[in-house]
């Protein structure tokens, strides 16, 4: 098969399931693998099916109702509510946004030793003219493209010795260590894999789709005519997307378990110093690959978050919101673009780490999802809303869990914090 044939089959989950490989994913990732070796590989294996069903919720609540999550909550809960998940859903998109931006400058430096400021301004400038200037057609085709350059990754892994069995062995019998590093490290993972901006992307690009295939004339004019054959190729492609995204993560902390922490070098700091450690480790090779996916990642996952805040923004304000029209048309909800971009350049002022800073991001994602996670199961529960397209009881169960997980793992960690 083409690419050009394969990318055209990809749809808006697969696009959402790689950008959640993230700068600050795989710097999250990269520290699990080096403190931790290969002990929390299992929740690769445990976050897939929960990671699916929320995605395949947010998708189609845009696909049954023909708008974006935000203006679904807009619509069907109190404005306090509302207020609340758009504020800390763009705060923390933009700290996103400014802690990856940073992980591709410093990563791309070592590549080709240019000012590291000036490699910083040039990222912003790049991701957010292309957001903004390329027309969401041409847009998402590029957008599958860099999913596809994470593939990277996988490949890294067979550069390097890995102790298959013990990886077996860590996927397979979840390991638990009942202290405050073990704990965070667990939030910061689920919290990097199921991240909130993701909600808000899926469920409003396939109001884009259904623009595009002419099945919608305007988001919120009507209520599009949905087959159960539309779902199912939703589930569908959700399911591959969240794979995708799960193979990444697993294939990220078995190379830096089977060379950082396999060589004593547990504490990284930066993209940097697990460069400079990578490399005299596993080679030049891998290191190329590890530097180039975390600035491929970057360029994709920087306008997906980018996009994630100007749709919520623009849903909670019930402005006209498409990436399928000009600047010139469309100037408010691109211009929470740019200002995303453009606040997320000014959180590198504050001169923190950049894996620290994609760290400590990951975290604050953790303690905020639990929250949207219970919003988006009440919506996909509501049959006024989402008709015979409702979730069903398994779905249920399996949102519901990992509610309950994610929060009873948020006070573990502030227990412990206390002693």
């Amino acid at each position: 098969m083409k690419l050009s044939a394969l990318l055209k089959r990809l749809g808006p989950g697969f696009v959402t399931g790689a950008s959640d490989d993230d700068p600050a994913g795989i710097g999250t990732y990269i520290q699990t693998g080096a403190q931790f070796g290969y002990l929390q590989l299992w929740i690769a294996l445990f976050s897939f099916p929960f990671m699916t069903v929320i995605q395949e919720m947010c998708g189609r609540i845009g696909l049954v109702t023909g708008q974006g999550l935000a203006a679904v909550i807009r619509n069907n809960y109190a404005r306090p509510v509302l207020m609340f998940v758009i504020t800390i859903q763009v705060a923390t998109n933009t700290i996103n946004i400014g802690a990856d931006l940073s992980a591709m400058a410093e990563s791309a430096q070592l590549l080709w030793h240019i000012p590291y400021y000036l490699l910083l301004a040039l990222t912003t400038l790049i991701t957010t003219a292309l957001i903004v200037l390329v027309p969401y057609r041409n847009y998402a085709v590029y957008l599958k493209f860099l999913g596809l350059a994470l593939l990277t990754y996988v490949i890294s892994a067979f550069t390097v010795h890995v102790d298959w069995r013990q990886v077996l062995t860590a996927t397979f019998v979840p390991h638990f260590q009942w202290n405050k590093e073990f704990i965070l490290t667990l939030i910061a993972v689920f919290g990097v894999t199921i991240s909130p901006y993701e909600f808000f992307w899926q469920s409003n690009e396939e109001v884009e789709e259904l623009v595009e295939a002419r099945k919608l004339k305007q988001e919120e004019s009507m209520r599009p005519r949905i087959s159960r054959a539309s779902v199912r190729f939703l589930r569908y492609d959700t399911a591959f997307g969240m794979f995708f995204s799960n193979a990444i993560t697993f294939f990220i902390i078995i190379t830096a378990a089977a060379t950082l922490n396999a060589h004593g070098h547990t504490d990284v700091q930066s993209a940097t110093q697990a460069a400079q450690v990578l490399k005299p480790l596993a080679g030049a090779f891998t290191f190329v690959l590890f530097t180039v996916g975390i600035v491929s990642s970057g360029l994709l996952a920087i306008p997906v978050m980018a996009g994630s805040s100007a749709y919520a923004v623009g849903g909670a304000f019930n402005w006209s919101r498409t990436l399928s029209k000009p600047f010139w048309q469309e100037w408010r909800f691109y211009g929470i673009i740019v200002a995303s971009c453009v606040i997320g350049l000014l959180v590198n002022a504050l001169h923190i780490p950049p894996f620290k800073l994609l760290y400590y991001s990951a975290v604050l994602n953790g303690v905020i999802s639990p929250v949207l996670i219970f919003i988006v199961t009440q919506i996909a529960s509501n049959r006024k809303i989402m008709k015979q397209f409702s979730n069903s009881r398994a779905s249920n169960v399996m949102s519901w869990s990992l509610c309950v997980f994610m929060t009873l793992a948020l006070m573990a960690f502030l227990v412990l914090s206390r002693t």
